[in-house]
């Protein structure tokens, strides 16, 4: 079949490098290149860990919603990424730590006899939805490493970052030498 075709479960098996998504065969390259970048899933991360806490704040009752903010702002906060802030947990783990808190988090709001106003649980909920779906859209894979093609021309901002660092060294060695004999 050919990507974008329409195609019917039970019409056969989509060839190897294709897949269904929504009934319609696409390109595997097409859905890989479509996930959401990880520092975009982080940064939303902390949007709504935020988001939980100030609106918690305002409520009468404002421990849970608080509570759940700060997990979700915490969870942001200890992943190996680019805004991660201690990065003590790795990618992977971290998109199951994402479950663990969004099924917290919804499971708090669902619970008849925890002190929480309804426009808290809604809010809750909500949050819970979103860091669904952009949990299912993000790329949680570690990043390769960058290598420089052999031959390839030294961008300038490179080539004066390292004479700084060499002159910073120098200077240094210089001293050391000095104040040593």
């Amino acid at each position: 079949m050919v990507p974008g075709t329409i195609c019917y479960p039970g019409t056969g098996p989509p060839r190897r490098s294709t897949r269904y998504v929504l009934g319609v065969v696409a390109d595997d390259k097409r859905i890989d290149k479509a996930q959401r970048p990880f520092w975009l899933h982080q940064g939303a991360e902390y949007v709504l860990g935020l988001m939980l806490v100030a609106g918690g704040v305002q409520n009468p009752e404002p421990f849970f919603p608080v509570l759940a903010g700060g997990l979700i702002v915490v969870n942001a906060a200890i992943v190996t990424g680019p805004l991660g802030a201690w990065r003590a947990v790795g990618r992977p783990l971290h998109r199951w730590l994402d479950v663990g808190v969004m099924a917290a988090i919804a499971l708090a709001a669902v619970l008849p006899f925890l002190e929480i106003d309804n426009a808290s649980r809604l809010m809750m909920l909500g949050v819970v939805a979103v860091m669904a779906l952009m949990w299912a859209t993000t790329n949680f894979r570690n990043p390769g490493p960058r290598v420089r093609p052999a031959g390839a021309p030294v961008d300038r901002s490179e080539s004066i970052g390292r004479a700084a660092g060499r002159l910073v060294n120098q200077g240094r060695a210089f001293a050391r030498k000095r104040r040593d004999g």
